[in-house]
């Protein structure tokens, strides 16, 4: 077992490794280039799309509305990531490490643009009359027969990493901070999580977004919300946390207290690569979900995708690291989830830690729904519709295994899947991104074109 590990982590560390960050981050910049700054230039009207997805217009194809399509999306990338993620980046690369988070969240909006809109562009009608999409779909459709086992290596790798990053990771998360902060057994925490990932799941994708579209709002609100009482304490703070932030990004530091100290590639590594981990910018998941909301023009399913990406990073994410900066838990020689349990503790003594305990509990809890979409439409894909109340099922079960077992190897293991998820779906956005670019300027030339109304329509021309 240990040489097997051992082999898992080389792998691991090679397909995570610097070529793959340049990977993502390049094939966000050519796209970013290629749609001329859209993404970052049209983010107010992203917004608009997101407040106006609550209500679809009439005519428009899907299942669930733009809307909860969105918060399904978020479900699953808001998560351990947002806490326990950025918390290790700074603890490891330092202040400087939340700049490239931003710099990958702004980059990773035109991957996700990208990524929704080929997955709605694309998509299909199952056999129960369901729209679905995704990487695998676009691979197929647009890129043609020969490249069929692309999609094909997508839909295994996306199937089998949900079961470990997905479900048994979060759920054991979910069991260790219970028992930890309020002593509940693995068990009992396991069983009720079960009971209720089942309850939702066989509802199908309408009621996974029913609870996504009202569970998400409310978790990142009100994480949101007790960040921003931790940073009006320390207001006095704030402008040298982000003059920390950008010196850093540049800058190494010297060893401070208890935190090692961090080389400028540090820095850059690790806000790089947990600010994909955290938005999941170039796995082509969000597609999966967004692909089933209710739209009328793949370009406006796309604008409201790559919020997801501004609102996972540029606003959670940043909260997270605020408040490890200006409470100055940062430096403190902790990591993960401890670090940042650690700074709510420090901000409000007596039960600061038992808030960010359950703040994880409901974002571990909502990436087991999102994820269990993702991967129900990789195992759709290839095994058709006939699978899914199995595989429903399965994920429940996995629920309680995760919960009462040790994960390191497989979170070892649903890591380098996750890898191998973003290399199929990258080629896809670079040899579909004419497509991408085309789709966009009908879209945003028809929208810039004069309304005629009927009755002018009628009137014969002088």
């Amino acid at each position: 077992m240990e040489t097997l590990t051992s082999i898992l982590t080389a792998i691991n560390d090679l397909v995570w490794g610097l070529p793959m960050l340049v990977l993502i981050l390049g094939t966000g910049v050519f796209l970013q280039l290629r749609l001329k700054l859209m993404p970052v230039l049209r983010i107010g009207t992203g917004f608009r799309m997101v407040w106006r997805g609550r209500r679809p217009e009439a005519g428009a194809r899907g299942d669930i509305s733009p809307y909860a399509a969105l918060m399904t999306a978020l479900a699953a990338t808001v998560g351990i990531g947002n806490i326990a993620g950025v918390a290790t980046a700074i603890a490891i690369g330092g202040p400087g490490a939340l700049f490239w988070m931003w710099m990958t969240a702004l980059v990773g909006m035109a991957t996700k643009y990208a990524e929704v809109l080929l997955a709605v562009h694309y998509r299909e009608t199952d056999d129960r009359g369901e729209q679905v999409g995704g990487p695998m779909y676009a691979i197929r459709n647009g890129l043609g027969r020969r490249w069929r086992w692309l999609g094909g290596a997508f839909a295994v790798f996306g199937g089998l990493a949900g079961f470990g990053i997905g479900n048994m990771v979060q759920s054991n998360s979910i069991a260790d901070v219970l028992n930890t902060s309020f002593g509940v057994s693995p068990w009992a925490s396991g069983i009720v999580m079960t009971v209720l990932t089942g309850f939702v799941l066989l509802g199908g994708v309408k009621r996974i977004g029913a609870v996504a579209e009202k569970l998400v709002p409310f978790m990142c609100v009100g994480y949101v919300v007790a960040a921003l009482a931790v940073l009006v304490l320390h207001a006095d703070r704030i402008p040298a946390a982000f003059a920390l932030i950008l010196h850093h990004a540049f800058s190494p530091l010297a060893a401070t207290g208890g935190f090692a100290g961090a080389t400028l590639m540090l820095a850059m590594r690790y806000g790089v690569a947990r600010g994909i981990f955290s938005n999941e910018a170039g796995l082509g998941t969000a597609g999966i979900a967004q692909a089933a909301g209710r739209t009328r023009h793949a370009a406006e399913s796309g604008l409201i995708g790559m919020m997801g990406t501004f609102i996972d990073t540029i606003v959670v994410c940043t909260m997270t690291g605020l408040v490890l900066i200006v409470t100055g838990a940062w430096s403190s020689g902790l990591k993960g989830a401890a670090l940042s349990s650690s700074a709510f503790a420090a901000a409000f003594p007596g039960f600061g830690q038992y808030f960010l305990a359950i703040a994880l509990v409901v974002f571990a809890y909502t990436t087991i729904l999102g994820w269990a979409y993702y991967g129900e439409k990789c195992w759709g894909y290839l095994a058709g519709s006939a699978v899914e109340k199995p595989y429903r099922l399965l994920w429940t079960a996995f629920v309680l295994v995760g919960a009462v077992t040790h994960l390191d190897f497989v979170w070892l293991v649903a890591d380098t899947l996750n890898a191998f998820m973003a290399l199929p779906n990258l080629v896809s956005l670079v040899l579909l991104s004419p497509v991408v670019a085309r789709v966009t300027q009908e879209y945003f030339d028809r929208q810039a074109a004069p309304r005629v109304s009927p009755l002018q329509a009628a009137r014969p021309a002088r």
